[in-house]
């Protein structure tokens, strides 16, 4: 229990760190100026670092549970499965929704799937490495 709450809140971390690339170098910052008229002035750090943290946590308690049924027959393939389902359900479906409702550039679409996709593989296959006993376990 406190291996998967550490690599949970290793998980967090780094997405607290891929955030960062991500979203704040000069290619992000150009593309994302559609958005500016609705985003806030500064961002909540300490806020945003909290629900990156806690999405880790959870992250790495959902795997566990869906490990068992995770297609690959390693746990970096299981976790690379997972992060395909993260992104899907936490990146395509925002950025279908605000395709539909909104007038950002396609390109701006585009990256924040790539980006999103890089940052749920990443994290996913750091958590399926770091909890291979997920399975065993249960």
């Amino acid at each position: 229990m406190l291996r998967r709450v550490l690599v949970g809140l290793g998980a967090g971390a780094l997405f607290l760190v891929l955030d960062g690339v991500l979203n704040a170098n000069p290619l992000a910052q150009t593309l994302y100026t559609a958005y500016q008229p609705i985003a806030r002035g500064s961002v909540n750090a300490l806020a945003g670092s909290a629900v990156d943290l806690a999405y880790g946590v959870i992250l790495a308690w959902l795997f566990v549970m869906l490990q068992p049924s995770l297609p690959g027959r390693t746990n970096l393939l299981k976790g690379v499965s997972f992060g395909l389902v993260v992104w899907f359900l936490r990146v395509v479906m925002r950025v279908a929704g605000e395709w539909i409702v909104t007038t950002v550039p396609v390109s701006a679409h585009a990256y924040t799937l790539a980006s999103g996709l890089v940052q749920a593989l990443l994290v996913a296959a750091f958590i399926g490495v770091l909890l291979p006993e997920a399975h065993a376990r249960r």
